[in-house]
């Protein structure tokens, strides 16, 4: 009964609208990309023999990043951008070789290429791509780190890291350590 009124207003209305036969009808709304990404809690076992200093797992494909502590304790879960085309993605297995609270950041070589007009160097703060934590990887260039920028969280927005929203990269930076294994898969 609550809702009847308003089905009464929306039916009235559309049946006032005078008729054009001269006006195209209108076209139907874009389907609209979610900015999160669809994921689930998964168990460890089946990508890790072990648990030692922790491990790290990145789902590109669902766009979300697990981990789980030494002792089993911890799972976390979180959402995160990942690379904008498959050429900028790397797959495997790596591990936290540095920790940086307060990163500044530097275009890697290709991107100075694809983007000249970008800075060559952004001190840490508000304007910094990293946000506020990086983990960096034994790969040269490839970090997990925070961004000032939550749109790009859920999303394939990067040039080749894995991105989280400042919060929660400060939430895994915290409970990882120097030697953290990390998967991309």
């Amino acid at each position: 009964m609550l809702g009847a009124p308003a089905l009464a207003q929306t039916e009235t209305e559309t049946e006032t609208l005078p008729y054009d036969p001269l006006r195209p009808p209108p076209e139907p709304e874009p389907a609209v990309r979610r900015n999160i990404s669809s994921f689930r809690s998964l168990s460890w076992e089946p990508y890790f023999d072990n648990l030692n200093k922790g491990a790290i797992l990145v789902d590109i494909r669902s766009r979300a990043v697990h981990y789980w502590s030494s002792d089993e304790t911890t799972y976390k879960l979180f959402p995160s951008s990942v690379p904008l085309t498959d050429e900028l993605t790397r797959r495997g297995r790596t591990s936290i070789i540095r920790k940086v609270e307060g990163p500044s950041w530097s275009p890697t070589p290709n991107m100075q290429k694809r983007n000249p007009e970008w800075p060559s160097y952004v001190p840490p703060g508000p304007d910094n791509p990293l946000g506020s934590h990086a983990l960096y990887l034994s790969w040269k260039y490839y970090r997990i780190h925070g961004t000032h920028d939550t749109r790009k969280i859920g999303r394939q927005s990067s040039n080749g890291c894995i991105g989280l929203y400042n919060e929660h990269i400060a939430q895994l930076f915290a409970l990882t350590k120097v030697g953290t294994q990390v998967l991309l898969i």
